[in-house]
């Protein structure tokens, strides 16, 4: 039997930093999957985490998981499908450390992924949008940071990971001109800004405490702004926003409903042409752009005044009947 704990723990703390160089963010999902993991097989098998072997995480016991995640944790088909990734790149990982693993982890890498359902995405108009911007009360130190974080999160069209990872060298200064994104898988870009994102931007500078931490945005307790501490300023600024413009309660106005926004109003301003939103968002292909498109209404509008409809031909219905006939026929019927 192969002891879990040394390989799990150097899988998460000397391979993905060091080896693959991967991301916080995807360090604190894959160990996040197999915590979960963990605990799952250490209840099913009756023995604490740390004496587990990797041979009890039989493909039988992953799919059970799988199916947990679902039904007993309500997560939805994409964050299982994330789950699994983590563990397959877990065995991927152990493949060259303990051959006596190789047989369990070709079953595992058998195991599918389950097919979710594409669905359209909530993201915010044009005028939802600058209700939405202009919620935050910028009388307040908060209210000041909160309306430069909107501007730059969809200007840039940045992850929540790329907005609160941003630093003060990643702005080009002292014009603030463009900022640097690194983004997911390591794909660096540069893009430009708004004026008004600039001076949204320097607004917050000119009164951004003064400490030791490098990161562009912090919190209330001078610390570096969290993906969680964004998410509910943002439901704060969406419920004031709301009020203004009912058509956001509607929507779940997230922190990614930001960026979905800037793709789908750069689709919009390009005329349908996706190369220069995946660009702009920084996409692995192309392919990742398709779920704007797939969203976009206007460009459903124009295929459809492009489009000649067929022909009706005129004529009247033989079968019709008076109203007053109708209504005696179907009382004496009765």
């Amino acid at each position: 039997m192969t002891d879990l704990a040394p390989y799990a723990s150097a899988f998460v703390v000397e391979h993905l930093p060091r080896d693959r160089r991967a991301s916080q963010h995807t360090i604190e999902s894959y160990s996040r999957s197999l915590l979960l993991l963990t605990v799952f097989a250490s209840q099913k098998c009756g023995r604490s985490p740390s004496q587990l072997a990797v041979e009890d995480l039989s493909p039988e016991l992953i799919l059970d998981f799988l199916d947990a995640l679902e039904s007993e944790r309500g997560n939805a088909v994409r964050t299982r499908n994330v789950r699994l990734i983590a563990i397959k790149s877990f065995f991927r990982y152990l493949e060259f450390r303990s051959f006596a693993c190789l047989d369990l982890s070709r079953r595992v890498h058998a195991i599918p992924e389950k097919k979710a359902d594409k669905v359209l995405l909530d993201w915010l108009d044009r005028e939802e949008l600058q209700a939405l911007i202009d919620a935050p009360d910028i009388g307040t130190l908060s209210g000041v940071r909160d309306r430069a974080m909107l501007h730059l999160a969809y200007t840039a069209g940045l992850r929540v990971s790329e907005l609160v990872s941003l630093t003060l060298e990643n702005l080009a200064h002292p014009h603030l001109e463009t900022v640097y994104v690194m983004g997911k898988g390591r794909r660096e870009r540069v893009l430009p800004l708004w004026k008004e994102t600039r001076a949204a931007v320097r607004s917050w500078l000119k009164i951004r405490p003064s400490c030791n931490i490098n990161c562009l945005f912090l919190n209330a307790r001078g610390a570096p702004m969290t993906r969680h501490g964004f998410a509910h300023r943002l439901n704060l600024h969406a419920d004031t926003a709301g009020k203004e413009v009912p058509s956001i309660r509607s929507k779940r106005v997230t922190p990614h409903v930001l960026r979905r926004s800037c793709a789908m109003h750069t689709l919009e301003a390009t005329e349908g042409n996706a190369l220069p939103v995946s660009m702009w968002l920084g996409h692995a292909t192309i392919a990742s752009t398709e779920m704007y498109i797939r969203g976009n209404s206007t460009q459903k509008l124009q295929i459809l005044e492009k489009n000649v409809p067929p022909s009706i031909r005129r004529g009247a219905f033989n079968g019709a009947q008076d109203k007053l006939i109708r209504l005696l026929g179907g009382a004496r019927s009765t």
